[in-house]
């Protein structure tokens, strides 16, 4: 007999920034780390013999808490890889909710009917991910091994090894991140002791399936939104500095045009379903020589601040800007705008430097940019 531990991996950068991560290698995030070492305290004291991973990044370092009480070689095969999703790679929920409603809703509530080309089906998922774990709990008889792997991968090999229908979410959900299923496998059939267990993210206040709002976006249309724009920008500046002395809405605009010149998703108008909440402005020329991206603007509107929607339109700066090969992001904040300098810092900014003009400080801020890995 075989035991076997199957546990998902930690929060990466798609999960936070709600955007699609099937083979994308976005990196694990600061709670991911928290929920990794978590998982290293919920496993101190259990045996482990072997442990196997995704070669994907999120799940090697997932993989790693197994390491931190025992000396364990870690094992990878790309077999154990969450689903390809082809050309929905990358792409935003919220806007795959808006352009293509009924096809993801087919990929989360119906995913036995979903198809799309260029990507996997949930049957090929099932083919690929039970055959690697099947080999490595053969492999391993008599063991006790651990196997961490992906959200759709697991719940695949779960329907296909019990007996349980891909499209009943109720009985089959979706684990959270770093859920841990417990088996037996002997004479070739798998049976669970548990599934999806999330105990040791207590300390974290974790409720199970608890997401965000799912924003969208659309390139900012200037003939009908430059009023817009400048609503947001002037918001922004009197939250940044008190008043609007010193605003230049046309130079801001003149630029912002600018941008969207340069690259076409430079200028966004954010949605939270149909109703605009904010904006993201990237100005993609400045900071190229030098290898970092620059944010000209990043603003909600006061009735969306406060419910950890802000990451939504900085993961879009982040994944634009690593994407086009930049090492770090950089921006400008008031140092009076106290929420507006604590946003950034929770979300690994640090400062620079600093200059003084006649409205105050203005703190010039960075965050590296960890290259994703094939």
């Amino acid at each position: 007999m075989t035991e076997l531990y199957l546990i998902r991996h930690v929060q990466a950068e798609g999960n936070l920034y709600r955007a699609m991560q099937g083979h994308w290698n976005g990196a694990p995030t600061a709670l991911g780390l928290r929920q990794r070492d978590l998982l290293a305290e919920r496993f101190r004291d259990i045996s482990v013999d072997e442990l196997w991973s995704s070669d994907l990044t999120r799940a090697q370092m997932t993989a790693s808490a197994l390491q931190k009480y025992r000396p364990l070689r870690l094992h990878t095969d790309p077999m154990l890889r969450e689903i390809n999703v082809g050309p929905w790679e990358g792409q935003f929920f919220g806007n795959l909710r808006h352009d293509k409603r009924e096809e993801l809703e087919a990929f989360a509530r119906h995913p036995s009917r979903w198809q799309l080309d260029g990507a996997e089906t949930y049957a090929d998922v099932m083919d690929r991910v039970t055959a690697a774990v099947r080999a490595i709990c053969e492999r391993c008889e008599g063991k006790t091994v651990a196997i961490v792997s992906h959200g759709v991968s697991i719940r695949c090999f779960l329907a296909r090894e019990l007996g349980l229908d891909i499209d009943d979410r109720t009985a089959l959900p979706l684990g959270d991140n770093t859920a841990v299923s417990h088996l037996f496998y002997e004479n070739g059939v798998f049976t669970a002791d548990y599934l999806n267990d999330c105990a040791h993210l207590a300390p974290l206040g974790h409720k199970d399936g608890v997401r965000p709002p799912e924003l969208r976006d659309e390139p900012l249309d200037f003939v009908k939104d430059a009023a817009y724009y400048t609503q947001c920008y002037a918001d922004a500046w009197i939250a940044a500095h008190g008043s609007l002395e010193g605003f230049s809405s046309e130079s801001y605009l003149c630029s912002a045009r600018e941008h969207q010149r340069v690259e076409s998703r430079a200028v966004l108008k954010i949605f939270r379903e149909e109703e605009p909440v904010g904006l993201l402005d990237l100005d993609t020329r400045r900071g190229a020589h030098a290898g970092y991206g620059w944010i000209s603007l990043l603003y909600l509107n006061a009735d969306a601040r406060g419910q950890g929607l802000g990451i939504q339109l900085l993961g879009r700066a982040i994944l634009y800007y690593k994407t086009h090969g930049r090492r770090a992001i950089r921006l400008h904040v008031a140092e009076d705008n106290r929420s507006a300098v604590s946003f950034y810092r929770r979300w690994g900014f640090h400062v620079l430097g600093s200059e003084r003009n006649e409205l105050g400080n203005l703190l010039l801020m960075e965050k590296r940019l960890e290259a994703d890995h094939a």
